[in-house]
């Protein structure tokens, strides 16, 4: 719910050089949903019924130009901000992946035209890996080291995890697969994977290691944070499923060098901020 009032809450806030954004993959979903492929005319993202059930709020809370205006927006947001005293992404930082984003758009770091699009859209390219890994956040596969599948929140099978590379004590495959929330084929809570080694040049190649603080989103955490799981030294979590009746969560950064737990700060009631009417 709130879908239009959210965008033009944090438009205006962007516009008045109050608030700064990144990319997410909602927002390349979004514009990917709707653009299409030039040689097939083909929509970018498939408009099956997974993906347009994902997408439906969208679609039923905007006009058409409404989404029209929004998409042209998205595509001049950055997919990472690096703000000297501090980082942002949205769900992991990873600098080769960086770097193939700056080499496909000029060094902008921004995806502005259907080339980038298609590129990013097609699996095999290295603006697609490289996207995917920005946006959404490696993966390993379950399968491969001797675990079962499991089921999404939507009854998706899923034979790869997400990779905590915040963790950088992680090295088996339970301590890097990212689990929490999983279900088996009939519903039950999925089980801790096998605790296999993980070669480093498979699982660690992503973990965060510099000693900036970075924040990110993505993950859909459960109040209160908790350490490790949702923050380290130097990485922070802020996605805490707001959208699900969850907390609204901010980070109070005040120039620390390391993440502090208590600089967590959950909104406890609405604020309605005065915004445009596009």
């Amino acid at each position: 719910p709130g879908q239009l009032e959210v965008l033009r809450t944090v438009k205006a806030m962007v516009d008045a050089g109050t608030a700064k954004i990144t990319m997410g993959n909602h927002e390349f979903n979004a514009i990917a949903f709707a653009m299409k492929h030039p040689g097939t005319g083909e929509p970018l993202r498939p408009n099956n019924t997974k993906n347009t059930r994902q997408h439906q709020a969208f679609l039923d809370q905007l006009t058409p130009d409404q989404q029209a205006y929004y998409r042209q927006w998205f595509t001049t947001l950055p997919l990472w901000l690096d703000l000297g005293e501090i980082r942002v992404v949205h769900a992991c930082w990873h600098e080769p992946s960086m770097r193939a984003v700056e080499g496909a758009t000029n060094g902008s770091g921004r995806l502005t035209t259907l080339e980038h699009y298609v590129a990013a859209s097609t699996k095999g390219d290295d603006l697609y890996e490289a996207v995917e890994t920005l946006l959404k956040g490696p993966e390993i596969s379950l399968v491969d080291h001797g675990a079962d599948p499991y089921w999404d929140k939507d009854g998706h099978r899923r034979e790869q995890a997400r990779i905590r590379w915040w963790d950088g004590d992680a090295t088996t495959l339970r301590e890097l697969a990212e689990t929490r929330g999983a279900l088996t084929q009939d519903g039950r809570p999925y089980p801790p994977p096998p605790a296999v080694p993980i070669d480093p040049d498979e699982g660690r190649t992503y973990l965060y290691t510099d000693e900036v603080p970075l924040f990110y989103g993505h993950y859909w955490r459960s109040w209160e944070p908790a350490h490790t799981e949702d923050w380290t030294r130097y990485t922070a979590c802020v996605d805490f499923s707001a959208v699900k009746s969850g907390h609204l969560v901010a980070y109070r950064f005040n120039g620390e060098p390391t993440i502090l737990r208590d600089n967590y700060v959950p909104h406890t009631r609405d604020v309605v901020a005065p915004s445009p009417s596009a």
